[in-house]
Protein backbone atom coordinates (compact mmCIF):
# COMPACT_ATOMS: atom_id res chain seq x y z
CA UNK A 1 0.00 0.00 0.00
CA UNK A 2 1.43 3.36 -1.00
CA UNK A 3 1.58 6.29 1.38
CA UNK A 4 -1.14 8.77 0.39
CA UNK A 5 1.39 11.60 0.31
CA UNK A 6 3.17 9.90 -2.62
CA UNK A 7 0.05 10.03 -4.78
CA UNK A 8 -0.40 13.52 -6.18
CA UNK A 9 -3.46 15.32 -7.48
CA UNK A 10 -2.27 14.58 -11.03
CA UNK A 11 -2.07 10.84 -10.31
CA UNK A 12 -5.71 10.79 -9.20
CA UNK A 13 -6.92 12.83 -12.14
CA UNK A 14 -4.96 10.76 -14.67
CA UNK A 15 -6.28 7.53 -13.16
CA UNK A 16 -9.87 8.80 -13.49
CA UNK A 17 -9.28 9.88 -17.09
CA UNK A 18 -7.70 6.57 -18.05
CA UNK A 19 -10.42 4.54 -16.35
CA UNK A 20 -13.09 6.54 -18.18
CA UNK A 21 -11.23 6.04 -21.47
CA UNK A 22 -11.28 2.28 -20.87
CA UNK A 23 -15.04 2.43 -20.35
CA UNK A 24 -15.16 2.11 -16.56
CA UNK A 25 -17.59 3.93 -14.28
CA UNK A 26 -15.11 5.32 -11.74
CA UNK A 27 -15.96 4.85 -8.07
CA UNK A 28 -13.63 5.40 -5.08
CA UNK A 29 -12.85 1.67 -4.89
CA UNK A 30 -11.56 1.82 -8.47
CA UNK A 31 -9.05 4.49 -7.51
CA UNK A 32 -7.98 2.65 -4.35
CA UNK A 33 -7.23 -0.43 -6.45
CA UNK A 34 -5.52 1.37 -9.35
CA UNK A 35 -3.39 3.67 -7.19
CA UNK A 36 -2.74 1.14 -4.40
CA UNK A 37 -3.91 3.46 -1.63
CA UNK A 38 -6.34 2.98 1.25
CA UNK A 39 -10.03 3.82 1.06
CA UNK A 40 -9.66 6.67 3.64
CA UNK A 41 -6.82 8.17 1.56
CA UNK A 42 -9.05 8.14 -1.54
CA UNK A 43 -11.93 9.73 0.39
CA UNK A 44 -9.66 12.52 1.60
CA UNK A 45 -8.16 13.11 -1.85
CA UNK A 46 -11.56 13.22 -3.56
CA UNK A 47 -12.82 15.69 -0.99
CA UNK A 48 -9.96 18.03 -1.89
CA UNK A 49 -10.33 17.50 -5.64
CA UNK A 50 -14.05 18.23 -5.40
CA UNK A 51 -13.42 21.34 -3.30
CA UNK A 52 -10.89 22.63 -5.85
CA UNK A 53 -13.20 22.05 -8.81
CA UNK A 54 -11.44 19.10 -10.46
CA UNK A 55 -14.10 16.41 -9.95
CA UNK A 56 -17.78 16.09 -9.23
CA UNK A 57 -19.56 13.23 -7.49
CA UNK A 58 -23.31 12.94 -7.88
CA UNK A 59 -25.86 10.75 -6.09
CA UNK A 60 -24.83 7.69 -8.13
CA UNK A 61 -21.39 7.78 -6.47
CA UNK A 62 -19.51 7.94 -9.77
CA UNK A 63 -16.48 10.23 -9.87
CA UNK A 64 -16.45 12.47 -12.95
CA UNK A 65 -13.88 14.99 -14.09
CA UNK A 66 -14.85 18.61 -14.56
CA UNK A 67 -13.54 20.46 -17.62
CA UNK A 68 -10.62 21.75 -15.52
CA UNK A 69 -9.93 18.28 -14.14
CA UNK A 70 -10.03 16.70 -17.61
CA UNK A 71 -7.60 19.26 -19.02
CA UNK A 72 -5.17 18.75 -16.12
CA UNK A 73 -5.44 14.95 -16.40
CA UNK A 74 -4.85 14.95 -20.15
CA UNK A 75 -1.73 17.08 -19.81
CA UNK A 76 -0.33 14.65 -17.24
CA UNK A 77 -1.17 11.67 -19.47
CA UNK A 78 0.49 13.38 -22.43
CA UNK A 79 3.65 14.10 -20.43
CA UNK A 80 3.74 10.45 -19.32
CA UNK A 81 3.37 9.33 -22.94
CA UNK A 82 6.12 11.66 -24.16
CA UNK A 83 8.52 10.64 -21.39
CA UNK A 84 8.01 6.94 -22.08
CA UNK A 85 8.80 7.55 -25.74
CA UNK A 86 11.83 9.66 -24.85
CA UNK A 87 13.21 7.01 -22.49
CA UNK A 88 12.98 4.36 -25.21
CA UNK A 89 13.57 6.27 -28.44
CA UNK A 90 16.30 8.60 -27.14
CA UNK A 91 17.88 6.72 -24.24
CA UNK A 92 17.28 3.13 -25.31
CA UNK A 93 15.50 1.89 -22.18
CA UNK A 94 13.42 -1.25 -22.55
CA UNK A 95 9.60 -1.10 -22.69
CA UNK A 96 9.21 -3.07 -19.45
CA UNK A 97 11.48 -0.66 -17.52
CA UNK A 98 9.97 2.73 -18.30
CA UNK A 99 6.49 2.99 -16.76
CA UNK A 100 7.51 3.71 -13.18
CA UNK A 101 10.27 6.03 -14.35
CA UNK A 102 7.75 8.02 -16.39
CA UNK A 103 5.37 8.09 -13.40
CA UNK A 104 8.07 9.88 -11.42
CA UNK A 105 9.29 12.21 -14.17
CA UNK A 106 5.88 13.32 -15.47
CA UNK A 107 5.47 15.67 -12.48
CA UNK A 108 8.84 17.35 -13.00
CA UNK A 109 8.50 18.34 -16.67
CA UNK A 110 8.41 22.09 -17.24
CA UNK A 111 6.23 23.61 -20.00
CA UNK A 112 9.40 24.49 -21.95
CA UNK A 113 10.70 20.91 -21.81
CA UNK A 114 7.26 19.53 -22.66
CA UNK A 115 7.23 21.75 -25.76
CA UNK A 116 10.65 20.38 -26.78
CA UNK A 117 9.43 16.81 -26.35
CA UNK A 118 6.39 17.54 -28.53
CA UNK A 119 8.64 19.14 -31.14
CA UNK A 120 10.99 16.15 -31.24
CA UNK A 121 8.54 13.27 -30.82
CA UNK A 122 5.14 14.63 -31.85
CA UNK A 123 1.98 14.30 -29.77
CA UNK A 124 0.61 11.29 -31.63
CA UNK A 125 2.08 7.86 -32.10
CA UNK A 126 2.20 4.93 -29.75
CA UNK A 127 4.22 4.51 -26.59
CA UNK A 128 6.60 1.53 -26.31
CA UNK A 129 3.73 -0.56 -24.86
CA UNK A 130 1.69 0.04 -28.03
CA UNK A 131 -0.76 2.55 -26.49
CA UNK A 132 -1.84 6.04 -27.52
CA UNK A 133 -1.93 8.91 -25.00
CA UNK A 134 -5.26 7.65 -23.65
CA UNK A 135 -6.40 4.02 -23.56
CA UNK A 136 -8.85 2.93 -26.24
CA UNK A 137 -12.17 1.43 -25.13
CA UNK A 138 -12.32 -2.36 -25.53
CA UNK A 139 -15.32 -2.09 -27.87
CA UNK A 140 -13.37 0.25 -30.16
CA UNK A 141 -10.34 -2.06 -30.11
CA UNK A 142 -12.52 -4.98 -31.16
CA UNK A 143 -13.98 -2.95 -34.03
CA UNK A 144 -10.49 -2.57 -35.45
CA UNK A 145 -9.77 -6.28 -35.19
CA UNK A 146 -8.02 -6.53 -31.81
CA UNK A 147 -8.87 -9.03 -29.09
CA UNK A 148 -7.58 -9.60 -25.54
CA UNK A 149 -5.61 -12.79 -25.06
CA UNK A 150 -8.30 -13.91 -22.60
CA UNK A 151 -10.76 -14.08 -25.54
CA UNK A 152 -8.45 -15.18 -28.37
CA UNK A 153 -9.35 -18.24 -30.45
CA UNK A 154 -7.56 -21.52 -29.83
CA UNK A 155 -5.35 -22.62 -32.71
CA UNK A 156 -4.87 -19.09 -34.05
CA UNK A 157 -1.56 -17.25 -34.30
CA UNK A 158 -1.52 -13.63 -33.17
CA UNK A 159 0.80 -10.65 -32.87
CA UNK A 160 0.80 -8.50 -29.70
CA UNK A 161 -0.48 -4.98 -30.45
CA UNK A 162 -0.39 -3.46 -26.96
CA UNK A 163 -0.08 -4.14 -23.25
CA UNK A 164 -1.96 -2.62 -20.35
CA UNK A 165 0.78 -0.71 -18.58
CA UNK A 166 -0.54 0.26 -15.12
CA UNK A 167 1.25 -2.61 -13.35
CA UNK A 168 5.03 -2.51 -13.84
CA UNK A 169 5.41 -5.91 -12.14
CA UNK A 170 3.04 -7.41 -14.70
CA UNK A 171 5.08 -5.86 -17.52
CA UNK A 172 8.25 -7.44 -16.17
CA UNK A 173 6.43 -10.77 -15.76
CA UNK A 174 5.25 -10.68 -19.38
CA UNK A 175 8.73 -9.76 -20.61
CA UNK A 176 10.27 -12.70 -18.74
CA UNK A 177 7.70 -15.00 -20.35
CA UNK A 178 8.66 -13.72 -23.79
CA UNK A 179 5.50 -11.66 -24.36
CA UNK A 180 5.99 -8.09 -25.58
CA UNK A 181 4.88 -5.52 -28.16
CA UNK A 182 4.91 -6.91 -31.71
CA UNK A 183 5.84 -10.41 -30.49
CA UNK A 184 4.00 -13.38 -31.96
CA UNK A 185 2.28 -16.23 -30.12
CA UNK A 186 -0.15 -19.06 -30.80
CA UNK A 187 -3.14 -19.72 -28.57
CA UNK A 188 -3.25 -23.43 -27.75
CA UNK A 189 -6.39 -23.45 -25.59
CA UNK A 190 -8.75 -21.41 -23.43
CA UNK A 191 -8.96 -23.51 -20.29
CA UNK A 192 -11.77 -24.31 -17.87
CA UNK A 193 -10.03 -22.52 -14.99
CA UNK A 194 -9.86 -19.31 -17.06
CA UNK A 195 -6.15 -19.70 -17.80
CA UNK A 196 -4.84 -19.57 -21.37
CA UNK A 197 -2.30 -21.98 -22.77
CA UNK A 198 -0.02 -20.36 -25.34
CA UNK A 199 2.94 -21.29 -27.48
CA UNK A 200 5.81 -18.82 -27.84
CA UNK A 201 9.05 -19.01 -29.83
CA UNK A 202 10.71 -19.75 -26.45
CA UNK A 203 8.30 -22.55 -25.50
CA UNK A 204 4.86 -23.19 -24.01
CA UNK A 205 3.34 -21.18 -21.15
CA UNK A 206 0.09 -20.73 -19.24
CA UNK A 207 -1.26 -17.30 -18.28
CA UNK A 208 -3.87 -16.51 -15.64
CA UNK A 209 -6.85 -14.36 -16.54
CA UNK A 210 -5.57 -11.01 -15.13
CA UNK A 211 -2.41 -11.25 -17.24
CA UNK A 212 -4.30 -12.48 -20.30
CA UNK A 213 -6.74 -9.57 -20.10
CA UNK A 214 -3.80 -7.12 -20.17
CA UNK A 215 -2.47 -8.40 -23.53
CA UNK A 216 -4.15 -7.21 -26.74
CA UNK A 217 -3.64 -9.06 -30.00
CA UNK A 218 -4.34 -9.03 -33.68
CA UNK A 219 -4.36 -12.07 -36.00
CA UNK A 220 -0.86 -12.43 -37.41
CA UNK A 221 -1.22 -11.76 -41.12
CA UNK A 222 2.37 -12.86 -41.80
CA UNK A 223 2.00 -16.40 -40.54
Amino acid sequence: MKDAIQVSKENYLKAILEAEAEGHAVIPATLAHWLEVSAPAVTMALKRLRRDGYVEIKDDGIVRLTETGRETAYRTALRHHLIERMLTEVFGMEWYEIHDEAERLEHAVSPAFEAKLKEKLGEGGSCPHGNSVLPVRPAERKKRGEVPLSEARAGERYRVTSLQERDSQLLLFLHRMGIGPNKSLRVVSQNYDQTVSIELPTGSSILGRPAAEAVWLKVDAFE
